[in-house]
Order: structure tokens, then sequence, then C-alpha cells
């Protein structure tokens, strides 16, 4: 028989529920029903086992909370609120989901302190947390000292029906299981209910088999409407368990406490309304008015006050003394946590001239990572199963992150692109000074786009190296051939897009993605060889776009250029030259950088006057309009690619000296 919680924890516990339906009540918008259900877990969570400073969210050695299924974000705010956070108000409670809100409708980093990741689809947040374990474990096996654990926390998850039907979670437990993060706890809430109803309409596997299967420990809390202290226990000894993650399946019930509409679809998303409110309040003997919080429930959540500071004061004094002990690796440890690069981090970056061998865009970046990764301890990353192709490997490097080598970098994230880039936003969500990158095939930002856009939205540095960018892939054919994705990526906010058109430029575009730690790069590159550029540089990329050619005077024609299509326009020039024709080839690495570039320089490098226009790249048309104008063109893709040698792809599609001449006469003439 389940035992009753003491009169406190009940006091604490509908605290919770009754901020979120007062919250939902007064925004008219919300998620009522799950932070009503999971209060217990999470005050079970957040009162006697989570490690975290109200007074200095920020500070390194914090246990990470995620809430995964962050709809229920009331939970995450009604937490942060009671144990003393300064972001989150009562004020900010009252101002749930509106305008300049700290309290928006899913839980955002960059709107709340004490946010660990934004939780925004689901599956998201437990896929990042894996992310976050990862980061852990792999710092704790590169700092820590038999007599001293700089670096020692866990990484906790509320995750809901909806997160372990979402295929991204699938992909990112399996390699957690395989990697044995037993510092990863992720709480299940069994509440069997998401908006179509019960989840026995769609949803009826056993989620811990599949878990077990995974290599995950796993658990099972019958009553998680009020058991605290079987809550408290499932949690403890999971921590106990050090080589698998834990999932506890702890089985609640939606709207708990609402007498008409818990255990029902209604709950999950929509306001209890007045009426119902107050019943609520009846049954629950919740004697307070909206958003008023008795002061003993007040007085026993914000102890956590104390004992973070307790906790970071101690913490402090193991650094002093990991310091004095070790100095060398105290400073680089401190100096990747001030996020803060090392210095001559890029010197060995190389550069080309004409003489150098032509190489795919794709090789350039392997020869980038070989140079990089010995002056940047702090890159880590690997790909998709495709390091072979993707030249994803640091030179020099051996072995991989594995359950019995996590100091080591390379991550081997098998077949589960979508997880892949999840898992690089939580190493970045870490904020540990890490900088995570990943590789596939270009064609697969589609499997992954949804968290490349929490990437971007999230401010996150993530590194993307996406190669075989275009029909040049060849025989694969169009299923492998990416033709929409390059517009499309640059459609997103706040993504660097790079498409690199010789070796130069791809040392450029890795010293501005590195750089770039609040923003994410995509780099573009080729699986076929390019010729190096007279006039490329490393530091014109940070330009977006520049002029790599030029004739006297005013041109006539300007041809624009990315890629292995760069040189296209280079040598198409040359002719049209010899013809007696002036024109101009501007390379265009980032159009996103180029469109941050000033007014007066834009006009140096697209001088308004020259109304002729050709943009060659093997992608579609779209975004390249505003360059074009109403008197240019363009040689582009128009429909899927095919099934041949890249060449013959590239020739069979227009892809030519000879047809970006005739295209550049059509305009001239």
């Amino acid at each position: 028989m389940a035992a009753a919680p003491a009169p406190l924890d009940t006091l604490c516990i509908n605290s919770i529920r009754m901020l979120a339906v007062d919250a939902v009540n007064k925004s008219n918008s919300g998620h009522p029903g799950l932070p009503m259900g999971c209060a217990p877990m999470g005050y079970a969570l957040w009162d006697k086992f989570l490690r975290h400073n109200p007074k200095n969210p920020q500070w390194f050695n914090r246990d990470r909370f995620v809430l995964s299924a962050g709809h229920g974000c009331m939970l995450l705010y009604a937490l942060l609120h009671l144990t003393g956070y300064d972001s989150v108000s009562i004020e900010d409670i009252k101002q749930f989901r509106q305008w300049g809100s700290r309290t928006p409708g899913h839980p955002e980093t960059f709107e709340t302190d004490g946010v660990e990741v934004t939780a925004g689809p689901l599956g998201a947040g437990i896929s990042n947390a894996v992310g976050l374990a990862i980061a852990e474990a792999h710092l704790a096996a590169k700092f820590n000292k038999p007599d001293t654990k700089i670096v020692d926390h866990y990484t906790y998850v509320i995750m809901g029906d909806g997160c372990n039907q979402e295929g991204v979670s699938s992909e990112a437990c399996s390699l957690a299981g395989h990697l044995k993060l037993g510092k990863l706890i992720a709480l299940y809430d069994d509440n069997q209910i998401t908006i179509d109803g019960r989840t026995d309409v769609s949803f009826t596997e056993d989620v811990l088999k599949r878990y077990e299967s995974y290599g995950w420990h796993v658990q099972h809390v019958a009553e998680g409407n009020s058991d605290v202290n079987a809550i408290a226990n499932a949690i403890a000894t999971a921590k106990a368990i050090s080589d698998k993650p834990s999932i506890i399946k702890i089985s609640t019930t939606i709207g708990f406490g609402s007498p008409n509409k818990s255990d029902t679809a209604g709950v999950h998303g929509a306001p209890l309304g007045e009426e119902e409110a107050t019943l609520t309040r009846e049954k629950l003997g919740w004697n307070y008015q909206p958003f008023e919080i008795p002061q003993e429930a007040y007085d026993h959540y914000r102890q956590a006050i104390q004992r973070g500071s307790t906790l970071e004061s101690e913490w402090n004094k193991l650094l002093d003394n990991y310091r004095s002990k070790y100095p060398n690796e105290a400073a680089e440890f401190e100096r990747m946590l001030r996020g803060e690069l090392p210095n001559g981090w890029d010197k060995n970056l190389p550069t080309y001239s004409t003489n150098d061998k032509g190489l795919a865009t794709r090789k350039h970046s392997q020869i980038c990572l070989g140079e990089l990764g010995p002056n940047l301890p702090e890159l880590i990353g690997g790909s998709a199963d495709l390091t072979h192709s993707n030249y994803t490997d640091i030179k020099g490097e051996t072995g991989s992150f594995q359950p019995d080598s996590p100091e080591k970098r390379y991550l081997h994230f098998g077949v589960r692109e979508h997880a892949m880039a999840a898992i690089l936003n939580g190493i970045a969500y870490h904020k540990s000074g890490l900088i995570p990158y990943g590789g596939t095939f270009l064609v697969f930002a589609d499997y992954m786009r949804g968290s490349m856009r929490l990437s971007a939205l999230s401010e996150l540095g993530v590194i993307y190296v996406l190669t075989h960018d275009s029909i040049g892939v060849g025989e694969d054919g169009p299923t492998h051939q990416p033709i929409e994705t390059i517009p499309s990526l640059r459609a997103m906010p706040n993504m660097l897009v790079f498409r690199p058109g010789d070796g130069n430029e791809t040392s450029g575009a890795y010293k501005l993605a590195i750089q770039n730690r609040s923003r994410p790069s995509a780099l573009c590159l080729s699986r076929q060889g390019m010729a190096n550029q007279a006039n490329s540089s490393i530091e014109k990329v940070a330009l977006g776009g520049y002029v790599l050619e030029d004739c006297d005077g005013i041109p006539e024609l300007i041809l624009i250029g990315t890629g292995s299509e760069l040189d296209l326009c280079v040598q198409a020039s040359k002719t049209l030259t010899a013809e007696g024709h002036k024109v101009r080839v501007v390379s265009m690495p980032c159009v996103e950088l180029f469109e941050e570039q000033s007014n007066a320089y834009k006009e140096q490098v697209l001088p308004k006057s020259t109304r002729k226009r050709l943009v060659v790249e093997a992608a579609e048309a779209f975004g390249w309009h505003k360059y074009i104008g109403l008197d240019g063109d363009s040689v582009t893709m128009t429909r899927f690619g095919a099934s041949a040698p890249g060449g013959t792809c590239m020739e069979k599609f227009g892809f030519t000296v000879e047809n970006v001449v005739s295209k550049a006469k059509s305009l001239i003439n």
C-alpha cells in the first residue's frame, strides 16, 4: 500500500499543482495536466536529490534537469520559482505565455535562467540529455583525478508518453545504453494520455522492456500521485547503478486533483476554467487564493538556496585544491569553462595556392580537423556511420568514446542522424566549452532538421559537417543528391551555411564555425575535387561574398558561384574576357555573412549598375533571386537528379563551362 505523503510534502506538491492551474487559467492557454500529475516526482527530485544553486544557475557542477515533455513547462517554472530562482518571480508566473515573458509556452534557455535545454518538440529533451551526459562523462574522464572529482554531476529527465513515441528518443536512448551513461536518469511520466485520448489507441508496447533491451536499468513506481518515498527510493536506486542509464516508470494521473477532468485528454492542453479550478481547490484542500503560496511551502523549498550555496562553496574549495595540485589541468579546465579558445588554435589551418592539387572539400575538411585537433582539445564529435565518407576523423587520434574510454573525443553515432544532431545540441547545452561537430551526407540534413532548427533557435555553436553536397554525388542517384537542401538551410534564421569553393575557403569556414559559439554552422562539402583559386583566402570567407576575379572598370556581367561550381565561373570568365567582355567573378561561400556586411561593401561587390548577373550553383535557385534581380539568370537545378557518374550528372544538367558561357552571352546580348 502506498505511503501517504507527509503534510508538508502534500503542501509543497499542491503548490506546484495550483501554480500550474492558476497560470494556465490566467493565460487561457497551456498544459496543466502534466504539472498536476508530475508534481510529486518533481518535488521528490528537486527537494531530495537535485544539486543546484538557485542564486547561481550557471554553477558548473550542478546537476542538469531536463523537462523533455516541454509542454508541461509550468512544472519547471513552478519549481524554479518555489526554490528561489530570480528568473521566475510570482509576477513572471502570472505572465505565463505572454509577450516578453520569462515564462514562455515551452522552456527556452535564452529566456529563463535555470532552463537547461530548449525542449520544444517531444523527444528532443531526452535526446539532448544524452548529450549532456556524454559531456559530463567525457570531462570527468579528462579532468578528474583519483583524489579530486572536479566533474561529478547527474543529468535528470522528466519525459512523457509522447517523448517515448518520437523516433529521435529511441535513437538517442539506444546509443545511451550502448555507452553505459550511468549518470543519466529518466523519470517517465506514465499517465497513458495524449492529445488524441488514451494511449491504447496507438501505443501499447512495453516501454520498460524496450529500454531494458537498450541496456538501461528499469524500475516502476506504481503510485506516482502521492508516494513520494517510493519515487525517492527509486531515484536513490538509480543513482547507485553506475554502469547503465536508468529509467523509472512512474504511473500518474494526468490532471490529478481535478474532479471532472483528471485522467482525460481534456486536461492535457487546455485550462481547467474557473469552476473546475474551484472544485480542484476543494478536492486538494487548497484554501488559498490564485497564485497564493503558503509561507510554510516557501520556507521549505527555499532551503535549496542555502544548500546550493554550500554545495557550490564546497566545490570551489575542491577547485582551489585542484588548482594547487594540478595547475596545468586546472588552467585548461577553467579556460574551457570561460569559453575562451586556446592561443594559436587556428595557427595550423592550411592555406593553398593554384599549384596545390585540387581536392574535394570533404577532404579539405578532414585536413582541417587534423590540424585543429591537437590545438583545440575541446573539439568533440564524429559521424552518423559515415566516417570514411564524411572524413570526420581527427588525424592522429586513436580510439573513440566508448564505455571504457570516455576520455576519447570521437563519437560513433551509428545510423542515427537525428539523434546525432540532438546529442550535439546537448553537448553544447552543457556550457563547458566543448565544441561539438557531427557528419553525415547533406541530403540527410532532412532527418536532422528539427534539431538543427533548435541549434539555431537556442544559439548553439554546433558544427554540421555535411558532405556529398550536390548532383556531383553521382551514382547513388536522386535519393542521395541534395537539390533543395542548401536553399532550405539558408532560410533558417541564425544558421551559417557555408559552401566553400576550394581549400582556402574550407579553412575559412572552419575558422568561422569554431569562432561562432552562438550560431550553428552547416559546412556543405563536395565529394568531387575542385581547383584552388588564386585569389581566395581564409580571411575573405568572413565577408560571406567577395570579388574573386575582376575586370578593369565597371563589369558588364557578374558571375556568382559557390562550391565546385565556383571554378566553372572562373573558367567561363576567362573565355568571356578573351572575347572582349568585362566580367567579374564573385565567390559567395556564406550568404548569411554577406548579408551582414555594410550596404557600402555589398554595393562594392555587387554594384547596382551591373544588372546582368548569373548565379551558378548545383542546387535549386530559391533565395538567389535577391542577387539575380529582374535582368539576371541562373544555372541551377529545377528537378531531382539522376543516377550516373558525378561528372555525367554535372554535364547533363548544364554545369559545364560551355553552358555557363552560353547563358552569360544570352544575358549580355
